[in-house]
This record gives structure tokens, C-alpha cells and sequence, in this order.
């Protein structure tokens, strides 16, 4: 019994695109968090909060650790924000840490990226890649199952 029509071939058009869908989604995280280190504001900040968030009953990690760093704008506003994976030890509360921020919305548009976090530049950087490469790989093989190539 077929559940796909088309059966193999459109599995893997229908999953490298998922995949290739995936790899767009962290290139486009990885321009957002460089732009910002290039061409953001920069100012001192410190990791205000570190706390642990319950992701529910039926996760494969319930609980995730969650960083919440805070600035102030030269404008003098005190934001706070949370980033991807800062680092592979994370941060004790009361950490100065370096903040890239866009002043048309340092709220929304804020990493701690830079020396001593390269955490949310690595992170998209690997996830591009590796569904980048698997994406293209199940591309090539619905191709050749298609007598493309």
C-alpha cells in the first residue's frame, strides 16, 4: 500500500524540502545575528536572569535553560532579551557580556554574539549546513529517481 502517490520519489522531494525549508530558516537567523555584530550598536550588558523553563509533559527535554541578558540603549532605555544557545557553559547571572543591537528595535533585535558567545553564530551556522547538505542530497536522489540527472 502506497501513502504517498509517486511512493519513494515524493517522500524525498516532500522531506528535502522540509529539510531545505529548515536550512533557509537558520541561514536567515545567521545574516540576522551577523548584521547585527557588523552593523548594529554595541553596548555593555549583563546576563540578568538564568532560568529553567518547562517545555511540558511528552518533550525529550522537558526543561530547557533559558538566559535572559539585559542593556541599556544609548538613548538610556533598559531592555531585556533572551538568545540562542549562548554558549556552550552559559553564563552566571551578574556576567558582563558584549550586546549587538538594532536601535530601531533593540528589543526584538538583539544578540550577545561576539567574543567569549559564539554560541548563536555556530548554532545557525551548523543547522544551515548539515540540513543544507542532507536537503540536497534527498533533492538529488528524487532527481535521479526521476531520471533528471
Amino acid at each position: 500500500m502506497q501513502v504517498l502517490p509517486g511512493g519513494t520519489a515524493t517522500f524525498l522531494l516532500l522531506f528535502g524540502l522540509l529539510l531545505g525549508a529548515f536550512a533557509v530558516r537558520s541561514a536567515l537567523r545567521l545574516n540576522g545575528v551577523l548584521r547585527l555584530i557588523r552593523h548594529g550598536e554595541h553596548a555593555e550588558g549583563r546576563c540578568a536572569d538564568r532560568r529553567t523553563v518547562d517545555r511540558g509533559p511528552g518533550a525529550e527535554r522537558s526543561y530547557v535553560t533559558e538566559y535572559v541578558f539585559a542593556f541599556r540603549t544609548r538613548d538610556g532605555r533598559e531592555v531585556e532579551f533572551t538568545d540562542h544557545a549562548p554558549g556552550p557553559f552559559g553564563f552566571a547571572v551578574g556576567t558582563p557580556v558584549r550586546v549587538s543591537y538594532d536601535p530601531s528595535d533593540p528589543a526584538k533585535h538583539a544578540t550577545v554574539a561576539g567574543p567569549g558567545a559564539w554560541g548563536p553564530v555556530v548554532m545557525p551556522a551548523v543547522f544551515a549546513v548539515v540540513l543544507g547538505v542532507f536537503a540536497a542530497g534527498l533533492l538529488l536522489g528524487f532527481a535521479g529517481m526521476r531520471g533528471w540527472i
